[in-house]
């Protein structure tokens, strides 16, 4: 059993006629500007349950269709028996491209017109990537991308291993955010406090 899902997926959309870059940062720095600004109507920041079949209408209040800037960031934590080589999918509509990252490294991206049409089989249209040796811990998967017109569904998966089974992101209680190191020394500590303090009483 794959325990694993994101513990947050967060949505941001912004209007942009930009794309169509020959690498994968300006996708990324693009965009990261774009959403340092307030969204304007039909645009919005979100914090999504599932990446699956999600769309800027569907997510948004009155979302516009098209001349989208779109940016998902997904915080997922490895547990040390899922850790090693894990695969990411992502079905997009980006008309201009986009790209994907793990804490903060190009995964790879695509500069062309992009539509999975709910096709997981239609790998030409995917944006994909392994990575081996994903280790114990917490990490960002972000994924960026722009649409000119008009506004299609999108999902995300992961597959753990070589079982070549995918799950959906989702936020659930199946993967949490794994406690830092100094974390769960500062509870070790605040508890030692407390027994020592009934042990006085």
């Amino acid at each position: 059993m794959q325990q694993a899902a994101a513990s947050v997926i967060g949505y941001q959309s912004r209007y942009s006629t930009a794309g169509n870059f020959n690498a994968a940062a300006p996708y990324r720095t693009t965009i990261n500007g774009l959403v340092g600004a307030a969204p304007t109507a039909g645009y919005c920041d979100k914090t999504l349950s599932v990446f699956d079949q999600v769309s800027n209408q569907s997510v948004c209040s009155g979302g516009s269709n098209q001349n989208i800037a779109f940016h998902y960031g997904i915080d997922f934590g490895v547990s040390s028996a899922n850790a090693g080589n894990w695969s990411f999918r992502v079905g997009p509509d980006f008309g201009r491209g986009g790209a994907l990252f793990l804490d903060g490294v190009v995964l790879g991206f695509k500069s062309d017109d992009l539509w999975w049409a709910a096709n997981w089989g239609a790998s030409g249209e995917l944006l994909s990537a392994t990575v081996a040796n994903l280790a114990y811990g917490n990490h960002r998967f972000d994924v960026y991308g722009f649409e000119g017109c008009c506004d299609g569904t999108q999902s995300a998966q992961f597959s753990i291993g070589s079982s070549g089974r995918w799950t959906t992101f989702a936020s659930n209680d199946s993967l949490a955010h794994i406690p830092e190191p100094g974390s769960l020394a500062l509870f070790g500590i605040a508890a030692l406090g407390l027994v020592t303090a009934r042990r006085r009483k």
